[in-house]
């Protein structure tokens, strides 16, 4: 059986939540470190986020690869945008990258009629 991306960011969002708790002055610059590389600069959050799924990728993250699929389709990435970002992620990583690509897909598929 698949794996669901939606479950599998619920359940690290979990246990992040307990990591807020048992060390938060690290979660809090962690956080603080996240918000901060993501503002719009002279790279758009869009782009930033595009840029975040590609590491996802080629890092081979699951959850990260959800966590960035759900804020580029909160930001409003095209179909287009997320494959032209994989294809790029395919090319430098190869087959390796190529299978966490379709995983992005797979996490694409999956949230964006949840998120209308």
């Amino acid at each position: 059986m698949s794996k669901s991306h939606v479950q599998l960011i619920g359940d690290v969002s979990k246990a992040l939540s307990t990591l807020r708790k048992e060390i938060p002055e690290t979660m809090q610059g962690f956080g603080a470190m996240a918000k901060s590389s993501l503002q719009d600069g002279a790279l758009s959050e869009l782009h930033k986020e595009l840029i975040a799924l590609a590491i996802a990728v080629t890092q081979r993250c699951d959850a990260c690869i959800g966590f960035h699929i759900k804020a580029l389709i909160r930001l409003g990435a095209t179909r287009e945008q997320v494959m032209e970002t994989l294809g790029v992620c395919t090319y430098m990583g190869g087959g390796p990258a190529l299978m966490y690509a379709a995983e992005a897909v797979r996490a694409y598929e999956e949230m964006l009629p949840q998120a209308k």
